[in-house]
């Protein structure tokens, strides 16, 4: 399927030098914000306090969110989770407090807000043991909402996640490269980690330099893209093996091109369908979502980018040529012949 077909092809490697300055640095620039600046780690891998609430309604998220702003935590989490009247909130550390007092100052303005009052209520446990629990009771003597669960993520197991996704991250591109090594070339190998390795950082750059919250759930957005643009990357190098196989008297860099001009429909069909979708998180997905999908964004435009500008022009510049991607025929064969040559 093509929305449209290029004709002429566009001679995109005439100007790889300039786009590749260009990309370096852009490159350079999110490598001394996140030295610098550093990224802004969610409670996640710096620690924090995790709440658990059930209201005796349905929950509104947003409103919870408004309450607990004005608190200055900083960067929080407000999500619903099980039915919708259970919602979980993640509070960042706040210096010189206690677990418990972040758990009673946050339950206390949630209670305030559904006009009920703290109480305390002693009650013995299965265990046979005397308990005293804070409870939210209304002037009706219900309770408007329940805290269910409290406790705190400490430090050192941030610092294990952190270790882990640095692994994942590590693996992922690990596998990359030796995917297309089998694939393609150890050139086309080179060339897409490189491209890949440029999105990542600029990711990560964008994040460190508006210091927007990195979660998890960004974590998952940055492998994504990873695999998202290494596809992006097989597509035109597949383009280019077909291309030197079809066209034997184009040289390297005119190959590039038509393999680059000869996706750009399907580039269009594919990133504009993807990039839709993600808008739709980054509108209608709530703070829950919005961070994932603006990391998305941003690794989708670079990564058609890095595939066109970074990744073909490596390629070009590491010498790929017709002989490391398609087989010689025997010098026995008719030198006329036009379809002696490749193996296809």
């Amino acid at each position: 399927m093509e929305f449209f077909r290029i004709k002429r092809d566009i001679p995109f490697m005439k100007h790889a030098l300039v786009f590749n300055v260009v990309s370096f640095l852009t490159f350079a620039a999110a490598v001394f914000f996140l030295v610098t600046r550093g990224l802004n780690y969610s409670i996640e891998f710096t620690g924090g306090t995790v709440m658990e609430i059930e209201y005796d309604h349905a929950a509104d998220v947003q409103h919870v969110r408004e309450l607990i702003e004005p608190m200055g935590f900083g960067e929080i989490q407000v999500q619903k989770f099980g039915s919708s009247h259970d919602v979980m909130l993640r509070l960042p550390v706040r210096p010189g407090k206690k677990q418990t007092e972040v758990v009673d100052e946050v339950f206390a303005v949630l209670c305030k807000a559904e006009t009920g009052q703290l109480q305390q209520k002693s009650y013995v446990s299965d265990k046979g043991e005397a308990v005293t629990k804070t409870v939210c009771v209304n002037a009706q003597a219900a309770e408007p909402l329940k805290l269910t669960r409290s406790e705190v993520v400490g430090p050192s197991v941030g610092a294990e996640l952190a270790a882990d996704a640095a692994k994942a991250l590590a693996f992922t591109v690990l596998g990359i490269m030796v995917y297309l090594a089998f694939r393609f070339e150890w050139k086309f190998s080179v060339a897409g980690i490189i491209a890949n390795l440029h999105d990542v950082v600029i990711i990560l750059g964008f994040f460190a330099y508006f210091q927007w919250e990195f979660s998890l759930s960004v974590l998952a957005a940055v492998l994504a893209v990873l695999g998202y643009s290494v596809n992006e990357s097989v597509v035109i190098f597949d383009r280019v093996r077909e291309a030197f196989r079809k066209y034997r008297k184009l040289s390297t860099h005119e190959v590039i091109d038509h393999a680059i001009t000869s996706t750009m429909s399907r580039t269009v069909i594919t990133h504009g369908s993807t990039q839709l979708m993600v808008l739709s998180m980054l509108v209608f997905g709530g703070p829950t979502l919005k961070y994932f999908a603006v990391a998305l964004t941003i690794g989708i435009l670079f990564g058609i980018y890095s595939s066109v500008f970074v990744a073909a022009a490596i390629a070009m510049w590491l010498g790929v040529k017709r002989e490391d991607l398609v087989k010689i025929a025997a010098k026995t064969e008719d030198p006329d012949d036009p379809n002696a040559g490749a193996v296809v």
